[in-house]
């Protein structure tokens, strides 16, 4: 059975966010804000907020820095894996993946069916390890945001979900 086995102990994590976007700021970062809320109300900790402009320099750097820091347990960015000439997220952090989570792509794609239908085709989110740090990426918009959370990644980082989920495997990441 599959399911949140509420009898388990919750284990929060620390999450970084990072919007992609040439338009956004915190004044009109309503994706951002959508995770923010959603990362909190789920029991993890929000460990730093970021909007940058669609810069493959830039995002490559601020997601290594996450990467290295160790008290950064995931990284969820929102913006740029379109396919337009700007949409560059996934270019900018796939080079850093140790391992790619090629299920979440999938299953993402499964679920934004349900919502935007052939649509979905126009998304290439993404999800790797990098130095124990799990990262996801996620289109720009509300629904994919709500979709990708609400859907896939909150109950993988809820220690509670079975059969299984990431945050049991987190202290296996590094093994040999």
């Amino acid at each position: 059975m599959h399911g949140v086995n509420e009898s388990l102990k919750f284990v929060p994590v620390r999450i970084a966010i990072l919007i992609v976007s040439d338009t956004r700021t915190l004044a009109n970062d309503t994706s951002g804000d959508l995770l923010v809320r959603r990362v909190q109300d789920a029991g993890h900790e929000l460990a730093e907020r970021k909007i940058l402009r669609d810069d493959i320099p830039s995002i490559r750097a601020q997601v290594k820095a996450w990467i290295d820091d160790p008290l950064i347990d995931v990284i969820i960015s929102s913006g740029g894996t379109g396919l337009t000439g700007r949409d560059i997220t996934p270019e900018a952090i796939t080079p850093l993946f140790e391992k790619t989570i090629d299920g979440f792509a999938h299953v993402m794609h499964m679920v934004s069916f349900q919502s935007v239908g052939v649509s979905t085709m126009q998304s290439r989110s993404c999800a790797g390890v990098a130095n124990n740090t799990f990262i996801f990426a996620l289109p720009g918009s509300n629904g994919a945001v709500k979709d990708g959370w609400d859907k896939i990644i909150c109950l993988q980082l809820d220690s509670r979900h079975k059969p299984c989920n990431l945050i049991e495997i987190m202290p296996r990441l590094s093994e040999k």
